[in-house]
């Protein structure tokens, strides 16, 4: 509908409430009730508001990002055909790779050690993790469809390769909602290295903006301009009092706004977290014991960090934050990118993450979060099993490994396989699309029904693709 031109009528009062009964009124509503938005997201294709479709095996998702793209043939997919051809051209014919530095066979420069019931295969990087074998689901047959970084970042988090795109915690929380009452309900933990493609792989794109990742920092100050400067906590309660009193004006004038609604939402919440987010940081109340099974004592800082994400991780869960996501820290490397030197680089790297990841899974197990908490690792691709140079590998999106664990997976299972070089998935191959299908349903969601009206088409988190992995599940 087209305005005429001129001044704005004037409203009635029916007018002005029905204007604002799905817009500021409903916060009003909220506050009479105890209850944040953010628990109950819009409804969308037969969602109700902060249901699931069907009965849910997890509750909420913890992503641990290897960003840059961890080796499968030296961490979780073993092949005797490297050790066997080491130095030699490799045996089969091989892609332009991202950089055409195609160099002969490279071995991996670590044993691998059956773990577990399960016998479960793992390198001598992750023996912590390994300790945990029959926890882990390992997808071995991953695909990506882009083998450069930026947009593999966008396919994994958003599942599409440009920027724009609601990412997967975006997604979650828009379809479920939040437990959390005074916390975001997307938190990025970052330990230093935002991948590439920048804060647009945490964005909400076209969803609601209240829906975006919020990005915590290991600094004095976890969340920029949230914690008060002078005023006092009755002189910002004024302040956006006042605020909201303009903002409500203008939404009365304007009509609905996702841009005014999500600020004034904002707003509120930086309010509540002000109390919220130092208590979370506060890792006094946490025992000698807790803080050595997250390695926050370890000589190793890069370790330090990783091991108080984690235990951050864990404490955001327990106050119903519903997506959590973990960023790499600096180990002195550019990330899992070790196109040479990958002995040290890699080892550098597994160092930092291996005991707070093994610390999470014992720590979310022995407190009962783990049954219903999925616990995702793995990287934007994998790399090549021929060396770049003399020393490193190349990037390789034609197969490589993640794993599952918790929230409803199989535990000490093996999905999927490359070939003998592990180069490329040959059986059951699980594209991002399925992975993303295969973790709502776990959530309780059919990817296919969340969706959300844009630019004259239904949007999904999996496009017009992907299957459930029910292989994966328990």
């Amino acid at each position: 509908m087209t305005r005429a031109p001129g001044p704005p009528c004037p409203s009635s009062r029916r007018e002005l409430l029905g204007r604002c009964a799905n817009g500021f009124g409903a916060l009003a509503f909220l506050a009479l009730t105890g209850r944040s938005l953010r628990a109950t997201p819009r409804s969308v294709d037969g969602l109700l508001p902060g249901l699931p479709h069907f009965a849910p095996r997890a509750k909420r998702v913890v992503f641990l990002y290897m960003d840059g793209g961890p080796s499968q043939v030296d961490t979780f997919d073993p092949k005797e055909r490297l050790d066997r051809e080491h130095g030699q051209p490799i045996g089969m014919r091989v892609p332009k790779t991202q950089f055409d530095d195609v160099g002969n066979v490279l071995r991996s420069p670590w044993t691998f050690r059956n773990y577990g019931e399960s016998g479960l295969a793992v390198s001598d990087l992750f023996p912590h993790v390994g300790a945990h074998a029959d926890k882990l689901c390992v997808v071995r047959s991953m695909t990506s469809e882009f083998p450069e970084h930026t947009s593999a970042n966008y396919f994994l988090h958003t599942g599409f390769g440009l920027q724009g795109r609601p990412s997967m915690g975006s997604w979650i929380q828009y379809g479920l909602g939040s437990q959390a009452e005074d916390l975001p309900g997307f938190v990025v933990l970052n330990g230093g290295l935002v991948p590439p493609g920048g804060l647009d792989n945490f964005g909400s794109g076209f969803l609601p903006a209240a829906f975006q990742g919020s990005v915590f920092t290991n600094g004095a100050e976890p969340v920029a301009n949230v914690l008060p400067r002078e005023t006092g906590v009755g002189e910002q309660r004024r302040r956006l009092d006042l605020l909201a009193q303009l903002d409500r004006s203008f939404l009365s004038r304007l009509g609905e706004s996702d841009a005014v609604e999500s600020a004034i939402e904002n707003y509120e919440l930086a309010f509540r977290m002000q109390a919220a987010v130092p208590a979370l940081c506060e890792l006094s109340s946490e025992s000698a014991l807790t803080r050595r099974l997250y390695g926050l004592d370890e000589d190793y800082e890069p370790t330090r960090v990783f091991g108080r994400q984690c235990l951050l991780a864990r404490r955001l869960l327990e106050r119903g934050v519903r997506f959590i996501e973990l960023t790499c820290p600096h180990t002195g490397h550019d990330r899992w990118d070790q196109h040479s030197n990958l002995e040290q680089g890699h080892a550098d790297n597994a160092r930092a993450v291996d005991r707070p990841i093994a610390g999470l899974l014992a720590d979310l197990e022995g407190r009962g979060l783990l049954e219903d908490t999925i616990v995702l690792w793995g990287g934007e691709f994998g790399r090549t099993p021929m060396a770049q140079g003399s020393n490193g590998r190349d990037h390789n999106p034609h197969g490589f490994t993640m794993w599952l664990a918790g929230g409803g997976v199989k535990g000490g299972h093996v999905h999927g396989s490359t070939d003998e070089y592990g180069y490329f998935a040959v059986e059951d191959k699980v594209s991002m699309h399925d992975l993303h299908a295969t973790l709502l349903h776990l959530l309780g969601m059919d990817h296919e029904r969340l969706s959300f009206r844009f630019s004259g088409r239904d949007m999904r988190l999996t496009d017009v693709h992907g299957e459930v992995v029910h292989e994966l599940l328990a």
